[in-house]
């Protein structure tokens, strides 16, 4: 990834309703720092939080088909959400499949681009 195509996925991150505020932070700071001397440590606290925050598919599929995911999204959501997180888990896919996941996994799995 470029470095403009690593901003905009931090963006889109930024402005998915599951991203977490402390990722959120962390993403935003980073975006501030591009092209700073300190680019490189935000960027370290980014991929730090990064892999705090992004969930695996086995995570999520722990959260959506448990009574915590009843209670916060309603009986008929938690299935479907766990329904999406078992297919997605079937296809082969290793990350949580919501905007803040999929956006921070893309992150993740370009680590190395964030050294340029």
């Amino acid at each position: 990834m470029t470095k403009q195509e690593l901003i905009e996925t931090a963006k889109a991150m930024i402005a998915a309703p599951s991203c977490c505020r402390e990722l959120k932070s962390a993403a935003q700071t980073w975006i501030d720092a591009v092209g700073t001397a300190g680019e490189k440590a935000a960027a370290d606290t980014l991929l730090a939080e990064l892999k705090e925050d992004v969930c695996t598919i086995d995570h999520a599929l722990a959260f959506f088909d448990s009574p915590r995911a009843v209670e916060y999204f309603g009986e008929a959501k938690a299935k479907e959400l766990a329904a999406v997180a078992h297919e997605t888990k079937a296809k082969g896919g290793k990350w949580c499949f919501c905007d803040a996941c999929a956006a921070g996994s893309k992150l993740l799995e370009n680590a190395e681009a964030f050294a340029c």
